[in-house]
């Protein structure tokens, strides 16, 4: 049966409806699984139905991908009953596609999807939702104009519900994971081989998501860092047109991904002999790291892993080098950000145990600012005994 917009008038007959979860990223079973978890978890709150819009977890419930996700799409998880979602006409194809949903709506251009997604909550009977209020691509205004549209509903806070459930990965998410951080050893290789003096940082760069994309790499959430010389010692720098030069340090990182879920890697390499207090950072930057790695099994605080990193940095007198997490994350990421740093992190203060099936990257990085950027990471999943590293590239500098 044709699916109606949620404006007045109904649709023609749609030819994508043959499509359904043709493109999907894992059969039908793991997002009903995913979708009785957020049910059990919205059960306590009173709410009648969970508000997504986030692409992530709109992903995580329903496998719904796109490079669209720019236009406003919204996934309404009643306690019983269908899911539905909410996308902009144009997107109706590929949605049909990459889920295995039976009801997907329709807003269409020159329309208010506020409005259209008001008309939704009415007609499914909503009296009370919770609502997601930490989704990247809801504006301010947007989001006044969602509250107004939905002004006859009790509306309550559902921040947070669906990121819980994100934090341990199932064996298939894991699996994709695991492909994942094969394709990024892949680049890295890659951009290693391709630093040396008179080199580009665009011809780095390209080497290295080359070599991902050929190994297996889907679209990757945030853009690779390759920076050199000074401009490798500022944070999230990346490639722009400078020649690397004899003396430079190079840093070197990405991830990459496989049906939406992320694996990242950094690396350091040194054009030439690099200075003592380099060579002193980097031997610092590893023994943080594998103090923090050593720190990892379930049952373990969040915060255990970093406070083991913190404490060698700090012997060795590199507190001020350092300044960061020593760890977030992994998993399903859409731009413009490859970790899932707002669900988990490894830090200070974070009581959350390890789990099984948790899933982190930890780069340990010590930096002079201005100049240069060391260290070495891993992306690693937290077993039943300790964790599984899923690189093994050696992490000392590359010295060309």
């Amino acid at each position: 049966m044709p699916q109606l917009s949620c404006s007045a008038a109904a649709s023609p007959p749609d030819p994508s409806e043959g499509l359904t979860g043709s493109q999907a990223v894992f059969p039908a079973g793991e997002f009903a699984r995913r979708v009785a978890l957020i049910r059990e978890a919205l059960r306590p709150t009173g709410a009648d139905a969970l508000l997504l819009t986030g692409p992530e977890n709109i992903f995580w419930a329903t496998g719904r991908q796109t490079a669209g996700y720019f236009a406003f799409q919204a996934l309404v998880v009643p306690l019983s009953g269908e899911p539905v979602l909410l996308v902009r006409q144009l997107e109706m194809t590929g949605a049909r596609a990459s889920t295995w949903l039976s009801d997907i709506r329709a807003w269409q251009d020159g329309e208010e999807p506020a409005r259209a997604l008001g008309a939704l909550v009415e007609e499914m009977r909503i009296g009370h939702l919770a609502v997601e209020r930490n989704g990247w691509f809801v504006s301010q205004a947007l989001a006044e104009r969602i509250a107004a549209a939905l002004s006859p509903v009790r509306l309550t806070d559902g921040s947070g519900l669906v990121e819980e459930l994100r934090a341990v990965k199932s064996p298939a998410e894991l699996a994709s994971i695991r492909k994942a951080a094969i394709y990024a050893e892949a680049g890295m290789v890659a951009a290693i081989e391709a630093c040396r003096e008179g080199a580009s940082e665009n011809g780095v760069a390209a080497a290295m998501m080359a070599a991902a994309i050929a190994a297996g790499s889907e679209a990757m959430a945030m853009e690779p860092l390759v920076s050199s010389g000074p401009r490798s010692g500022i944070p999230h720098a990346t490639w722009r047109r400078r020649r690397i030069e004899a003396g430079d340090g190079v840093f070197l990182e990405l991830a990459a991904s496989h049906d939406r879920y992320h694996a990242a890697l950094m690396r350091s390499v040194w054009i030439g002999t690099p200075p003592s207090e380099v060579s002193a950072m980097m031997d610092t930057a590893l023994r943080a790291l594998d103090a923090a790695l050593a720190a990892m099994r379930p049952g373990l605080p969040c915060a255990a892993a970093h406070d083991a990193a913190q404490s060698v940095i700090d012997a060795a007198g590199y507190s001020a080098a350092f300044r960061k997490r020593i760890g977030y994350s992994m998993g399903a990421a859409f731009a413009p950000d490859w970790g899932e740093g707002a669900i988990l992190s490894l830090f200070s203060g974070v009581t959350r145990p390890l789990e099984p099936g948790m899933v982190f990257h930890l780069p340990a990085t010590l930096r002079s600012y201005g100049a240069y950027t060391v260290g070495a990471s891993e992306t690693v999943i937290v077993t039943e005994t300790g964790i599984e590293p899923l690189s093994d590239l050696p992490r000392t500098m590359t010295i060309r």
